[in-house]
């Protein structure tokens, strides 16, 4: 359907204490476009706020009261970005990489462009639970030494674990000269089981698994704090955090913070 075109300011008349966002960025921080092709998207009357053609990007909008369409694709905006992604064996936790597919290529285009970066990491061959967003202060509440933010795994190891061995891995063992904290182990099997963190040293499972002379041969992340692994993402798939998920999120993001003072 046609719209008539009129300027952006007979849509939106600014108030000054609104939380408002030139248009053309709003929609280059969603990952659409680039700020070229957005202007030349207006200049061809693809982009739309509450229904009216705007044929200038360079005018200003509220995020989050007007709605943006996009070349027929509604803009939705969003302050901060949260996924939820099931890890698959032979990604990098990292934005780039030089020599291995990392998790960000796993996603769509769009999602690319907007800045998200892994909340922790998973080694390359790790499985499971991956957070991924762009709100840089709340990751590193999370991931902090301090905060103590646990983490969850389900382990396979090459020979049986003993009771003793259970024992001495929960009181923390020797890695190379650091010992670990203190962990709950739960064993559902004579060679497989889950194990809790709350520090995240690197390889630090694997290296825990051979200070009782065993070898990890599986590993998948299950849980991130109060964010639990979605079973049915297959590997490589994702989606948005709920509501619910990300309002748990900010609010141990919030704990950590108060831990501090």
């Amino acid at each position: 359907m046609w719209c008539g075109v009129l300027p952006l300011s007979a849509i939106h008349s600014i108030n000054m204490e609104d939380k408002i966002m030139r248009l053309d960025k709003f929609i280059v921080e969603s990952g659409l476009a680039t700020r070229t092709e957005v202007s030349k998207a207006a200049k061809n009357g693809a982009v739309c706020v509450n229904g009216v053609v705007v044929r200038r990007a360079s005018g200003h909008i509220d995020p989050v009261c007007d709605q943006v369409t996009f070349c027929g694709r509604e803009v939705i905006y969003r302050e901060f970005t949260y996924i939820m992604l099931n890890k698959p064996a032979g990604y990098v936790s990292a934005r780039t990489d030089d020599l291995s597919p990392t998790v960000i290529d796993l996603l769509p285009p769009e999602l690319q462009r907007i800045g998200l970066f892994p909340c922790g990491r998973l080694d390359k061959n790790t499985l499971g639970l991956m957070l991924l967003t762009n709100n840089g202060p709340l990751s590193h509440k999370l991931l902090a030494p301090q905060k103590h933010v646990d983490k969850k795994y389900r382990f396979e190891t090459k020979f049986p674990i003993s009771e003793s061995d259970v024992a001495e891995l929960q009181s923390g063992v020797d890695i190379g000269g650091y010992f670990t904290a203190p962990c709950i182990v739960e064993m559902t099997g004579e060679k497989c089981g889950y194990i809790t963190l709350t520090e995240g040293k690197y390889h630090q499972i694997k290296l825990m698994a051979e200070a009782v002379h065993n070898q990890i041969t599986y590993l998948e992340r299950v849980t991130f704090g109060p964010i639990v692994l979605d079973t049915a993402l297959e590997r490589g798939e994702w989606r948005y955090l709920t509501a619910e998920e990300q309002k748990m999120l900010e609010a141990r993001g919030v704990e950590a913070t108060k831990s501090e003072k």
